[in-house]
């Protein structure tokens, strides 16, 4: 089975996911949004590409029903519930209702992502339990895909890292597996954040453009390990949550 990983300059095609167990990864701070939502007890996550389709979405619920949520430049988009904060995902603001969510980069690559097999939203905060579930899914005879959503189309650190520690990972655990090139270059990028996944706040461009916004403990809580145990699946437009349970 072959493990692909694309970079961030350009959203996946068609082509790039059929029919592969696929994981969108965008550390910050999309993925990481997501996960803490579901965590949190929010029903489900619905990303959009643009602000007006969030709008519209909302006008079909009981506005206690939904809260809304996202980014534009990395700001809060007026009249929203929330920003693009992980710290703001808690229990009181979205258990039990649905989170719709736009942001620059996350919620597009995921909307690329029709025609896979499954989809999950990867981070490091569910780190291993995505690993698990991409390692499951090859063994039964299943290609996958890592996305990196990357920045405005571009490269980003923290999303190469994370695919790179989950490539190393995944190799591991499935040993037949195929490394394509560039999951064999994100796999040497990640070596220098599996010890010190926290060296990436300097690291990252992204990161140290977070901080200097205000934003220096989302940047943190972003780059912590296996803090939020959950299966985040994408499927028929929306992103719901497994907590799965540590063994006793």
């Amino acid at each position: 089975m072959r493990l692909d990983v694309l970079l961030g300059e350009s959203l996946p095609t068609p082509a790039d996911v059929a029919g592969r167990m696929v994981v969108v990864i965008d550390v910050l701070r999309a993925s990481t949004v997501i996960v803490d939502a579901l965590a949190n007890g929010a029903r489900a996550v619905v990303p959009f590409a643009e602000v007006e389709e969030v709008v519209n979405a909302a006008k079909r619920y009981g506005r206690d029903e939904v809260r809304l949520t996202g980014e534009r430049r990395s700001l809060p988009i007026p009249g929203f519930d929330a920003g693009n904060s992980p710290l703001e995902m808690r229990p009181a603001l979205v258990g039990g209702r649905i989170v719709l969510m736009t942001t620059t980069n996350g919620t597009s690559a995921l909307a690329a992502t029709h025609g896979a097999w499954r989809v999950l939203v990867g981070a490091f905060t569910n780190f291993t339990v995505t690993v698990q579930a991409v390692v499951t899914a090859m063994r039964e005879g299943r290609d996958a895909l890592l996305v990196c959503a990357g920045q405005e189309r571009r490269f980003a650190l923290e999303d190469a890292a994370c695919a790179g520690a989950m490539v190393s990972r995944i190799a591991r655990g499935c040993r037949t597996a195929e490394l394509g090139d560039a999951a064999r270059l994100v796999r040497r990028t990640a070596s220098r954040y599996l010890r010190d996944v926290s060296a990436l706040a300097q690291d990252a461009s992204h990161a140290r453009a977070l901080a200097a916004a205000g934003f220096t403990d989302d940047v943190a809580a972003c780059l912590v390990f296996d803090r939020a145990p959950v299966v985040a699946t994408y499927s028929d437009r929306q992103v719901t949550g497994e907590r799965i349970l540590a063994p006793a």
